[in-house]
This record gives C-alpha cells, structure tokens and sequence, in this order.
C-alpha cells in the first residue's frame, strides 16, 4: 500500500512513488455524480418566466456553480429542457420536437404556473400543463418564479439524478408522458392543433 516502516522505529511513512494510488466507487455514484454537475440546459422560453430564467444565468445567481453555464441552444447538444413559460397549441408540436430531438438521458424543468398547468390562461389556446405532452421531473411554483425558486428546482433534480441507478429501466421512459391520464394529448392531435387554420378555429388542414 506504499507504507514503509523504517527498522528500529514505530513510525510509518507513506511513500507516493511505491505504488499507484486507487480509488473505490459505486459505479451509479460516479456516473450520476458527473451527471448531475454536468448538466447542459435547453432553453424554452416564451413569457415573463424567461426574464426570471436570464436572471438566474447572470452574475448574481450564477447557474456556473451547478456546472450549467453552456447554454446549448441546439437540442441535440442539451440534456435539461427548462420550459420557462405559457406553451400555446400552435408551439405544442416544436416542443415535443425539440424534446424527441434531445439524446437520452435527459430530463424536463417545468418553470412557473404557465408551464405546470396553464395558469391564468384557461382557454382553449393554451396547453394546460406541458405534462400532456412530454414528461416532466420537476415542477417550479411561482408566477414566475424568483431565481432562487429555479435554483431550488434546478437542485431537487440534481438530487434526482444522483438517486438514479442505471439497472432500473423505468427510469429512461422519456418519449411520452403517462397516456393512460385524461389530460393526455396525443401527437396526431397536437399537430392538427398546430397547423395553421383561417378564420375560423374549426378550419384546419385536415378538415375536409
């Protein structure tokens, strides 16, 4: 082990040339340990939760202490989608795109009321919560939330990602969200409530 104890002394002394040094870890520890200080996010940002968002990037908050300062803003180089903000019908097929176009593992932020259930906007524009269309792992509260809620939400899924393990498959369901809800829209739906339409709100490209 390197420890050299001199004859005629009690004393032990440790000699770093003699022989490398080793390390011992769980391999779920290491792996999700440079995950979760790695993390690449994806903005999505249409409302005032994007402005919270900026704030949260800049100098006071700093999101470069969490190993997240690399804003990818191509999908396939991100592996944290922050949907910061109200989603509308006619952006519900980029996002699922965008999220589709992610490499896995990868996980969702979904920041402020808008974005979690619709909030003030409970009309038929508005997807009311983003869960209806892509799996989300943690819920960031506030209309819009200050930096310091994104930070505590950015840090509960940090949690998450260390708690993983890689034997549990059921971790790494990541396309669609649980179809069995009543909210669930599915996709063939979503792109018809996306294509654009004329005067009236029946009148889409599918319609006869």
């Amino acid at each position: 082990m390197g420890l050299i104890a001199p004859s005629g002394t009690d004393m032990v002394s440790y000699d770093p040339k003699s022989q490398e040094g080793w390390v011992a870890t769980r391999l779920d520890f290491l792996v999700n340990w440079s995950r979760a200080n790695s993390l690449w996010p994806m903005p999505f940002g249409t409302a005032c939760c994007a402005i919270e968002f900026m704030a949260t990037a800049a100098s006071r908050f700093d999101l470069a202490r969490f190993g997240m300062e690399r804003m990818s803003f191509s999908p396939l180089q991100a592996d944290v989608l922050i949907c910061a903000g109200r989603v509308p019908f006619k952006l519900a097929p980029i996002i699922r795109r965008i999220w589709q176009q992610m490499p896995e593992p990868k996980w969702c932020i979904s920041m402020g009321a808008c974005a979690s259930s619709g909030g003030m906007f409970d009309n038929y524009a508005v997807v009311q919560g983003i869960d209806t269309i892509i799996p989300v792992d943690v819920y960031v509260p506030g209309c819009p939330p200050r930096p310091e809620g994104l930070i505590h939400g950015i840090r509960m899924l940090q949690e998450k990602v260390k708690n993983e393990r890689l034997a549990d498959n059921r971790i790494r369901e990541e396309i669609n969200p649980d179809q069995s809800s009543e909210l669930y829209i599915p996709p063939s739906v979503i792109d018809e409530l996306g294509e654009p339409f004329g005067n009236s709100v029946h009148q889409n490209r599918s319609a006869p």
